[in-house]
């Protein structure tokens, strides 16, 4: 088996060397393969690493999967004022945990992989945005930017490109809406962590006021691969419109849980019960989250069919997201669950917006009701009408993260609202 589990149908590109502590290195990184791409890419113009990536049609891993070459030519060609790179390494969406290994095991993937793309928009100076929480994982990345550092492959005239792009690592203080790419660029310059209004847009006027691009840890430590391989060759595994392998944080009621790397369209039925090994306890599946705690509800039929990739879960009934996988089976509470989600959203709103600030925090509370069992089935109008006029009607879309679970719940498990309403009893065990 591999870290932690493995299957015969993975196709570990990103997680290849998971689990092995000399990958660490800067020596054992050079020994598997790595900065080989970096050095291919320092050869190119930027324009022309941007057209490999366009070719192999990555599209960005945090959850909103626009195709990351084109996100890249959204950045001004000329350099009439500094360019940046932002890395979102704040991987804070409850049942997500990819990021976080990405940096644990290969820290000189995501190094690699923010030199290219580095590169490619011409910034000089990379900021990679770590989660406060992630304290092994963090210095291990710090340890492999020093070694990158000392060998020359970061900062002046790096591997004797005669470029220059430096590297920090900065920590942020725990606060999920940093998360958020505009939020975290407040972070990141010393304010609060609030995200800004768009338009403008981070390319034209981004960290500190200049040209940013911000991409997710995952769609970075992809980079490398393509460019050693070439677009085509990324484009063998998954979909027309969903092209490579993914990483799936699978957790809940499963009996191996962890992080899987598969081709996009992968079945999600077959992730759950052979990759995984089914539900624990040989109980029935009831739902599942398929993109982390901000995306609808899929109901044990809507998994039957359901392929993972971006056009394929959005069919079933949900959205990708990160590719969260939070399996639940049939002892779930559901209402119990929600509340759980509600309240971790609405303690990490910012505050900003009064739909978000005001409308989770009256969810919570009619949540709280409806599982004391002193609901109406008012309350479940109420929290319908509330969670529509918090859809699309914020700065970002924490609102609309509280919205998702509640409305679907509602949808396709009224029954336990129901029960917990009418008799006070819950359905299932907490």
């Amino acid at each position: 088996m591999g870290y932690p589990y493995s299957h015969d149908s993975e196709v570990p590109i990103l997680t290849k060397h998971f689990g092995e502590p000399e990958a660490r290195t800067l020596a054992g990184w050079k020994a598997r393969g790595g900065y080989v791409a970096l050095e291919k890419a320092l050869a190119m113009s930027p324009a022309d690493v941007i057209e490999e990536v366009k070719a192999s049609g990555l599209r960005g891993r945090g959850g909103a999967g626009f195709p990351a070459g084109i996100k890249w030519s959204f950045m001004p060609s000329e350099r009439e004022k500094p360019h940046y790179l932002c890395c979102n390494a704040d991987e804070a969406e409850p049942g997500t945990f990819k990021d976080r290994e990405l940096i644990r095991w290969t820290p000189h993937q995501l190094i690699e992989g923010c030199l290219i793309a580095a590169h490619a928009i011409q910034a000089e100076h990379v900021y990679v945005y770590c989660r406060g929480e992630f304290f092994e994982a963090t210095q291990v990345f710090a340890r492999a930017v020093e070694e990158a550092y000392e060998a020359g492959i970061i900062g002046a005239d790096l591997m004797g490109s005669g470029h220059t792009i430096d590297l920090t690592v900065h920590v942020g203080a725990g606060a999920y809406i940093c998360g958020e790419e505009t939020g975290l660029m407040n972070s990141l310059e010393g304010r609060r962590g609030e995200p800004r209004i768009k338009p403008p847009f981070p390319a034209a006027a981004g960290v500190f006021g200049m040209p940013t691009t911000v991409n997710n840890v995952e769609t970075l430590c992809a980079v490398p691969h393509i460019l050693a391989n070439g677009g085509e060759w990324y484009r063998q595994w998954g979909t027309e419109k969903s092209p490579g392998t993914k990483i799936f944080c699978v957790s809940g009621h499963v009996r191996r849980p962890g992080n899987y790397e598969f081709p996009l369209g992968f079945p999600l039925s077959e992730l759950i019960h052979d990759v995984c090994g089914g539900i624990r306890d040989d109980n029935a599946l009831k739902a599942v989250i398929p993109g982390g705690s901000s995306v609808p509800f899929l109901s044990e039929a809507e998994c039957r069919d359901c392929m993972l990739d971006y056009e394929g879960v959005v069919e079933a009934g949900s959205m990708l997201g990160c590719a969260s996988v939070i399996v639940m089976d049939e002892k779930t509470d559901i209402v119990h669950q929600v509340r759980r989600m509600a309240e971790f959203y609405a303690h990490e709103s910012c505050g900003q917006c009064t739909p978000c600030r005001e409308g989770s925090d009256w969810v919570v509370k009619i949540l709280r009701r409806i599982e004391d069992g002193r609901g109406t089935e008012e309350d479940l109008d109420t929290l319908m009408e509330i969670t529509r006029q918090m859809t699309g009607t914020t700065i970002c879309v924490l609102s609309d993260s509280v919205a998702a679970p509640v409305q679907s719940s509602i949808e396709k498990f009224r029954d336990e609202y129901l029960a917990l309403i009418r008799r006070g009893e819950r359905v299932g065990a907490a």
